[in-house]
């Protein structure tokens, strides 16, 4: 279906390869809900676990239910994006005697003026996504290629802040084979503990590096829990990244723009777990407070709300990005702990929190969202492609 005369046709694209798979679904419900029926059409894009890309339908008049449009879309189209850019957008995928092969378009109006990925994590956050939208030529919200992957992967992203003057946290960064290798040599692997101890003292962080949402993400007090953390941690990713602890207020920023972005006030975020993990964002959000704006000097505010735009453009951001700080209650040092380049939407998120204590209202956001997906779309289109 195409859009109706006048309207942008939106692709909403949600599920995906990613442990982070019910996040983005909570994520898309709120954000097709926001875009305004008047403005935009709404094309549903599903992707599986496995991987399958599915066009669900268009919005209608009842609410929708990514979750629900899921589990029930064993019969819906099978649909790609091909890396051509002169095709119309989605291209459908035809079962045949010979295999599964790409449809011809003329027959499958998949045209899309804008993408709105609702990924989180790899395959979708990660540039993966973004890299076959720039093939395909087709314009999309959030940050690109570069932003995205160095955004995504922890290590890199603390190292262009440092290279940025912006102060990051200790950390050792572990390779997943190197890990394992010290599983039949005891000796190697206290010799290797040892070395992440002294980097990365105790209370310590083990993270997946290209992993959200505090999937995979352990705390240790002592070594017998840093051997348990490091484990799991690489069931997520081939590379493990361990901070050292800090007992800290955690302060947020959202921050909006191509160029010239601008930064929202800040918030914190107060839990009674012991640390911010998946369950407490997502699942059980008992005991957990915002504070927006929040309570902190104006000038330690305005320190923040600056670095978090300097990283922005240190990553060479558009669109959308959260940055989260960690201010240390014992040294009062502050640290840029990490960016999401495609931040929670949930109900419970605070990237669109943030933004409506500023001044933007949810709809008005995703609306600002798309208008900075096409402005920045139409500025690369205008790079000439042919040497004189």
């Amino acid at each position: 279906m195409a859009a109706e005369k006048g309207k942008i046709r939106v692709g909403v694209v949600f599920g995906g390869r990613s442990a982070e798979y019910e996040v983005s679904l909570k994520s898309a419900k709120a954000v097709i809900a926001a875009l305004d029926p008047a403005k935009y059409d709404v094309a549903l894009l599903g992707i599986s676990q496995e991987g399958r890309w599915m066009l669900l339908g268009e919005r209608g008049t009842v609410p929708v239910e990514p979750a629900q449009l899921m589990e029930a879309a064993t019969s819906s189209p099978h649909v790609t994006i091909v890396g051509d850019p002169t095709s119309t957008g989605l291209a459908k995928i035809e079962d045949s005697a010979t295999g599964m092969t790409v449809g011809g378009v003329a027959s499958f109006n998949g045209a899309i003026d804008v993408v709105f990925p609702v990924l989180h994590g790899p395959y979708g956050e990660d540039g993966t996504l973004q890299g076959l939208l720039e093939m395909a030529n087709l314009p999309y919200v959030g940050p690109g290629v570069l932003a995205s992957a160095a955004g995504m992967d922890k290590a890199v992203q603390k190292e262009i802040f440092r290279s940025a003057g912006i102060p990051v946290i200790d950390y050792y960064l572990l390779k997943r084979r190197d890990w394992e290798a010290t599983t039949t040599n005891e000796v190697e692997r206290m010799a290797l503990l040892a070395k992440i101890e002294a980097k990365a003292p105790y209370p310590c962080f083990v993270k997946p590096v290209n992993m959200g949402s505090s999937v995979g993400v352990g705390r240790a007090v002592n070594r017998e829990a840093l051997i348990i953390a490091l484990d799991d941690a690489a069931r997520f990713d081939r590379k493990i990244i361990i901070e050292r602890g800090v007992r800290p207020r955690e302060l947020e920023v959202a921050v909006l723009g191509n160029d010239e972005p601008e930064a929202s006030v800040v918030g914190e975020l107060a839990h009674q777990a012991v640390f911010y993990d998946y369950t407490a964002k997502y699942i059980d959000s008992q005991g957990m407070s915002f504070y927006i704006p929040a309570q902190i000097p104006e000038e330690l505010s305005a320190r923040i709300r600056s670095l978090a735009v300097k990283a922005y453009l240190a990553l060479d951001c558009a669109g959308m990005t959260r940055v989260d700080f960690f201010l240390d209650q014992d040294s009062n040092e502050l640290y840029l702990n990490e960016v999401n380049t495609i931040p929670g939407f949930t109900s419970l998120s605070m990237y669109p929190k943030l933004w409506e204590a500023s001044g933007l209202s949810y709809p008005q956001l995703v609306d600002r969202l798309i208008g900075l997906a096409l402005e920045r779309h139409a500025d690369k289109n205008r790079n000439q492609i042919k040497a004189d």
